[in-house]
């Protein structure tokens, strides 16, 4: 998951959503966001039945192999990213096509609003990401603090959605909103209010979305699956090869480069569908019907 979110059109959910663990990720960080609820209403009792309800091993594993993820290949990525652009988008997009394959088959069924989802969300999604032709911001852009704090506090609640949904990391929703050089200045400056409040939006963004993701995913999964299979697949638009890789969201023929890249793609397809058949022939998954513990009220 950690690796996924440096490449601009993959997210860490998406990489959840084929590992199966996607539901349980996100009934967690529910739970997580009723305790903080329950704190700051002084609930202290409905606050320490809803924390021993956290699956806090299982979280802190997965956020310590995103964080070594991170620290590990991100520059390893970032570099093959700047040299290799065509193939290593191949390579991505191949995954993503597997992915969405993966994706298909949690589907109980596919039903007409299925599909209107499907493709009505991947068809925004793919138009919303040709709004900007690049996906990165020039080596010369200067890194320096120009906008209020609340403009972080909103940013850092639209992008950190980016972390819980397929299709979309969330840099390049920083990117997409002018805020990418805004937060390096705030870093580099050592501005700690707008730090604070792209924080505190963080946290409250991730609160609220995954509260009513949760509830969504018990209600109508399905239909969720189905929405996050349609940004996936608008997604692609800025893993499509050609002209420069994940540079850019414009989209051209194949040209120059062209055999490589498109064994690099198939082969990543097959590596995501292989892995699947493997898992669903040899690993017996227990279904937990049992929910996490319900928040005490």
């Amino acid at each position: 998951m950690g690796s996924a979110d440096i490449v601009p059109g993959v997210s860490g959910g998406t990489v959840a959503l084929v590992l199966g663990i996607y539901d349980r990720l996100i009934a967690n960080v529910s739970q997580g966001a009723h305790a903080l609820k329950q704190l700051l209403t002084r609930d202290v009792d409905g606050f320490k039945a809803t924390v021993r309800g956290i699956e806090w091993v299982w979280l802190v594993s997965l956020l310590a192999g995103i964080l070594a993820a991170i620290f590990a290949l991100s520059s390893v990525i970032e570099t093959l990213l700047h040299d290799e652009p065509i193939r290593m988008a191949a390579l991505f997009f191949g995954l993503i096509v597997g992915s969405i394959w993966v994706a298909l088959r949690l589907l109980d069924r596919i039903d007409t609003v299925s599909v209107l989802l499907m493709v009505g969300i991947g068809g925004v999604m793919f138009l919303l990401l040709g709004l900007r032709s690049d996906t990165e911001v020039d080596d010369n852009a200067v890194e320096v603090v120009t906008r209020s704090w609340w403009v972080f506090m909103l940013a850092g609640a639209i992008a950190i959605c980016a972390m819980i949904l397929p299709g979309i990391s969330g840099s390049f929703i920083l990117v997409m909103l002018g805020m990418y050089t805004e937060v390096l200045g705030a870093v580099n400056d050592r501005d700690y209010v707008s730090l604070l409040a792209f924080s505190i939006g963080c946290v409250i963004g991730l609160a609220l979305f995954s509260t009513l993701l949760n509830w969504l995913l018990e209600h109508y999964h399905r239909w969720v699956i189905a929405a996050m299979i349609g940004l996936m697949i608008g997604s692609m638009r800025v893993l499509w090869p050609w002209p420069n890789g994940t540079n850019t969201t414009t989209m051209s023929a194949p040209s120059g480069d062209v055999v490589v890249p498109i064994l690099l793609a198939v082969a990543g397809a097959t590596i995501v569908v292989a892995v699947d058949l493997i898992a669903t022939r040899f690993v017996t998954v227990t279904q937990i019907d049992e929910p996490l513990a319900e928040p005490a009220h």
